[in-house]
């Protein structure tokens, strides 16, 4: 986790700092970029509905550097996979 996600994660209070880690454990996500979209895709869905993700087009690998500049500008858009 980066700097400023530790930092993000400290401010949040106890109870959903809690309620957000009993949540992951029942979701799935993939982060990356779609072919000729400079945007940050997070495709985040429930574990039961992981082969919907192998239905949908692929995400490029992205390095953290590169998420973090995409974040900063605003370019980032979140999908719930059903």
């Amino acid at each position: 986790m980066t700097e400023a996600g530790e930092r993000e994660n400290r401010e949040l209070p106890p109870e959903l700092r809690q309620k957000l880690e009993e949540l992951g454990d029942y979701l799935v996500w993939r982060i990356g970029t779609t072919e000729g979209e400079e945007v940050l895709v997070v495709r985040v869905g429930l574990a039961s509905n992981t082969p919907r993700f192998n239905e949908l087009p692929s995400l490029r690998n992205v390095g953290e550097r590169k998420i973090e500049e995409l974040v900063k500008a605003g370019k980032i858009r979140v999908e719930w996979v059903e």
